[in-house]
């Protein structure tokens, strides 16, 4: 039989309660979105009735009254998502963030954004912001913000490995590279140098399998990829390792065109010819790319799109969409110029 607290235990309970609880506290006691938080303040019922019970008891232990901008707030679905990168030095993670943030602005909402490498205590950041938004995206390589923030908030992973009840979105890799190594090769290279270290996230991994994939295709051996990051000033330091002779190519496949440009750039300053003494091909068709001499040959990857879908994503969560379990692959598009050894268009 269940028993009725007694009125000085009320008085107690009340007492021991925090002051100033807000929509965002009581969805981080119950563990859920302020959106369900909404849900079930307003008596919606399509939310289970195991979470209703978990934002009624996280409700009563905080004392939280709505306030009624805060319920007006809640019926126009007003959502927070979080954004966590890396850094937004370099191309890359400034179209991304565009994308993200331009799509979240369609959707109504706020964005958050936390960089990682800028973080002395990245569980604390990461935590933090789980306090102050509804969904969060991650980008691929910070794993352990994800382990972090799965069981607390919805999480789309942006190029990133899949992991148990996190959703996966991505641009496809592995063929693209295994067509644009293909590619280089087929000019006679056979020297053709990997630049970029497959450790640093699965999106690269994938390229360097693709450049071996094209290598096995024409029975010859892939050299091991030289590990540099993917920056520019490691692209001017490979160059200049490459213009002492301390490594041999005749073509370099360059995990990104961040140091595609910086290689080639420095290579032309010596007095080395692209693509006479070495052909250059990076990834990701920047907008420099078709402006350089000679024109880029690269891999055009939907970045700004990659963003987009993360945020409307994080939305279909937040409204009650499960997970998908499977990636999903964005396609890639071989960008075919001159800094390969074709002639110019």
């Amino acid at each position: 039989m269940e028993k009725q607290a007694s009125p000085e235990a009320g008085r107690a309970s009340a007492e021991a309660r925090p002051a100033g609880a807000t929509i965002y506290s009581v969805a981080d006691r119950a563990g859920v979105s302020i959106a369900t938080v909404s849900r079930v303040l307003q008596g919606a019922t399509v939310v289970a009735e195991r979470t209703r019970q978990k934002v009624l008891a996280a409700v009563d232990e905080l004392g939280y009254v709505p306030l009624g901008a805060a319920r007006s707030l809640a019926v126009r679905h007003h959502e927070a998502h979080g954004l966590v990168l890396p850094e937004l030095s370099g191309p890359y993670y400034a179209e991304l963030l565009m994308g993200f943030e331009a799509r979240a602005a369609e959707l109504a909402q706020s964005v958050v954004l936390v960089l990682t490498d800028s973080r002395t205590d990245l569980a604390a950041a990461v935590k933090q912001l789980a306090t102050r938004v509804d969904a969060i995206a991650v980008f691929g390589s910070a794993r352990e913000a994800v382990r972090l923030l799965k069981d607390r908030k919805p999480v789309v992973v942006i190029a990133g490995e899949p992991q148990e009840g996190v959703e996966v979105i991505a641009a496809e890799n592995r063929e693209s590279a295994r067509e644009l190594a293909g590619h280089v090769l087929d000019h006679g290279r056979r020297r053709a140098l990997f630049v970029g270290d497959p450790d640093s996230g699965p999106d690269i991994r994938h390229r360097y399998a693709g450049y071996v994939a094209a290598h096995e295709d024409r029975g010859l051996a892939a050299a091991e990829p030289v590990r540099v990051a993917l920056c520019e000033a490691e692209g001017t330091a490979f160059a200049r390792r490459l213009l002492a002779e301390e490594l041999e190519a005749d073509a370099l496949l360059c995990a990104n065109d961040e140091l595609a440009l910086s290689i080639m750039t420095t290579l032309q300053d010596a007095g080395r010819d692209v693509p006479g003494d070495v052909a250059v091909a990076g990834w990701d068709d920047v907008m420099t790319a078709r402006y350089v001499r000679p024109g880029l040959t690269t891999v055009r990857q939907p970045v700004h799109e990659l963003g987009a879908l993360a945020a409307d994503r994080l939305h279909e969560l937040v409204s009650g969409e499960p997970p998908r379990t499977e990636a999903r692959l964005l396609p890639t598009q071989l960008v075919v110029r001159s800094s390969c050894g074709c002639p110019p268009a």
